[in-house]
């Protein structure tokens, strides 16, 4: 008989734990949905203040500049830094008083994710930058490139260009990874490999296609004090007066007809001068 008021007494023991409790957990509760209400407030008002605030001082520029990268222009995707800028401030501001508020509910297993999270954003921040940096200078490196190869009348200039360009972004997202915190090595190998291996056999390739005209451009330097237009010559059997010299030809106005000469014939036949 006296098991039955010893059941009574631990279930009012239980129940009392429980009530007490949860009475000291209601006070944590109420102050950790005051926090997060002030977080909503802080972050919303400072995303909005810092958005205006890049928006007057043209910070969009650069983002209008990355729209016009072709690469971007297929994607048919608008940046507007200043909006996304303020969307990064905004949730990491949230977070941080997230932090604050599984603090104060005493939840140390969610306050150490919420801390990993807010030390991820600028570790984050700082990769967005390099990508953002790095696809700027790739599009600057493609048209010097192509600027470069139409100077010389050397084919295939635009495809360089994409190369290059390709070439330095996928170095700076792995850059980019890396300074986010994710392993790259295995990739850092593979691409390597990658790049080595298409580099040797486009290298091949391309110096065998183009063999003639880098002969050319190199008969250029040798010929270009010797011959100017007006000056009358005869190249083997054909006898006429230069009109235009550039980096890979001669072009001769004979009586008839334009012939086109390469560069590098002046230097494998015998030229006979007039005046």
């Amino acid at each position: 008989m006296n098991r039955i008021p010893a059941f009574v007494d631990i279930l009012i023991n239980t129940f009392t734990t429980l009530i007490n409790q949860f009475i000291d957990f209601v006070p944590r509760i109420i102050g950790a949905a005051f926090i997060m209400a002030i977080g909503f407030g802080v972050a919303k008002g400072l995303a909005l203040l810092v958005c205006k605030v890049l928006e007057r001082v043209g910070f969009n520029r650069i983002g209008d500049r990355l729209t016009e990268i072709d690469f971007i222009k297929r994607l048919n995707t608008e940046i507007k830094l200043s909006d996304i800028v303020a969307k990064v401030l905004y949730y990491f501001v949230l977070l941080i008083f997230l932090m604050a508020a599984t603090e104060t509910l005493g939840v140390s297993a969610i306050t150490e994710m919420v801390k990993s999270l807010v030390d991820f954003i600028p570790h984050l921040i700082a990769a967005a930058i390099m990508i953002q940096v790095g696809v700027l200078l790739a599009d600057a490196l493609k048209g010097a490139v192509v600027t470069l190869c139409q100077s010389f009348n050397i084919a295939s200039g635009r495809l360089l260009g994409m190369i290059v360009f390709f070439f330095f972004l996928i170095i700076t997202l792995i850059s980019a990874l890396g300074q986010a915190g994710i392993n790259t090595e295995l990739l850092e190998s593979s691409f390597n490999l990658l790049i080595g291996g298409v580099i040797f056999a486009f290298a091949i390739g391309y110096g065998i296609a183009s063999r003639d005209v880098m002969a050319n451009i190199l008969s250029s330097f040798y010929s270009k004090n010797r011959f100017h237009e007006g000056q009358t010559i005869r190249v083997g059997e054909i006898k006429g007066t230069i009109v235009q010299i550039d980096n890979t030809s001669l072009t001769l106005q004979t009586d008839s007809t334009v012939t086109i000469i390469p560069l590098q014939t002046l230097q494998s036949q015998s030229v006979e001068v007039f005046d």
